[in-house]
């Protein structure tokens, strides 16, 4: 690992303190160093706040040491004013001797101008530094804006002889950690999504309430209206979508949004993916039933799958597990549940 790697590392592992904080933004950390030493660092914290270079700056004691100095950010700098303004023009203000980007920023109102504000200003710059790991880092901010549609998780827990439930009735297969742990992934994620059968089925709440974090976004794919509105998906615990084909919103029900989707059961999951992506989705735990789930993997529609199998239990009958053909590539234990995880 160079030294241009190094620093880049640091800016990740700053980035990272933020998963599922930052939305809309992706996470980002910088890295200010001069003469060899860390002066200044920092990473954007959440939504409306300084971005990472601004924090960054502003942990410096002696800004006058900034101007014969280099940042290192794991993105390249923003060029558009939103919240905040371009952190670009800061730089240029500032005069930083160089700047090391990790990777460039593909969302159309960046896409290089910060680079070129950067170059323009005669700021030496440096990009695609550990640019698969910084893409890594943002893989759902990428991939919203670059594939118009959210970052797809598909997760389900199964027995070890291969069912979601026993006898079609909710049963509880996972244990407390692996519950736990499904919770802490729920309040990194932007949203969650669930199908009509699943939400009469369980009831679910599809919050963080065994781990203390952001509860996601509700989805609920309810074409026909058919869920009741005392279920627990219509509280007040967090925002709710509701996919269907007869209204646009509901009145007086708090923090639930209606989306008609006329052509959804001829447009499928895709369709059900593009309605997302304009209501600015950025990821998506897709935890339905077999049906919902079997969907997403006929049309080939996600990104990752984490799936919670309790080797110890032995159901005999019930749901099948939707079918798979692809292999994890990693594997974690908690107790008698192990994790695999696959990726695309």
């Amino acid at each position: 690992m160079n030294i241009d790697e190094k620093y880049i590392y640091r800016c990740i592992e700053l980035a990272s303190k933020a998963k599922g904080d930052t939305y809309p933004n992706p996470m980002v950390g910088a890295v200010i160093v001069h003469c060899g030493k860390i002066i200044g660092e920092g990473y954007h914290k959440k939504a409306g706040q300084p971005h990472a270079e601004i924090n960054a700056i502003a942990s410096v004691q002696d800004k006058s040491l900034l101007s014969e100095s280099t940042i290192y950010v794991s993105l390249e700098p923003c060029s558009h004013f939103g919240k905040t303004p371009p952190c670009a023009l800061e730089l240029r203000v500032l005069n930083f001797k160089k700047v090391v980007i990790g990777t460039m920023d593909t969302n159309e109102k960046v896409s290089g101008r910060g680079k070129r504000i950067l170059e323009e200003a005669g700021i030496e710059v440096v990009s695609d530094i550990l640019g698969k790991e910084c893409r890594e880092l943002n893989k759902r901010f990428f991939t919203f804006h670059e594939k118009k549609r959210p970052y797809i998780i598909l997760k389900w827990t199964e027995s070890a002889d291969g069912f979601l439930d026993k006898d079609f009735q909710p049963t509880q297969i996972s244990n407390a950690l692996a519950s736990q742990w499904v919770h802490k992934m729920r309040s990194e994620e932007h949203a969650i999504l669930v199908g009509t059968k699943t939400a009469l089925n369980d009831n679910p709440s599809l919050t963080t309430r065994h781990y203390k974090g952001r509860n996601p976004i509700r989805i609920l794919v309810d074409y026909d209206l058919k869920v009741p509105v005392d279920f627990n998906i219509y509280d007040d615990a967090s925002d709710t979508i509701i996919i269907n084909s007869h209204k646009d919103d509901i009145q007086n029900l708090g923090r639930v949004k209606n989306v008609f989707v006329r052509a959804y059961r001829d447009s499928g999951v895709l369709g059900m993916m593009e309605v997302l992506y304009k209501q600015q989705i950025q990821s998506l735990i897709v935890e339905g039933g077999r049906f919902t789930l079997q969907e997403f993997l006929a049309a080939g529609l996600w990104d990752e799958m984490v799936v919670i199998r309790n080797k110890n239990l032995m159901l005999g009958s019930g749901t099948p597990v939707p079918r798979i053909e692809a292999v994890p590539q990693e594997i974690k234990t908690i107790g008698d549940n192990e994790i695999a995880f696959y990726y695309q």
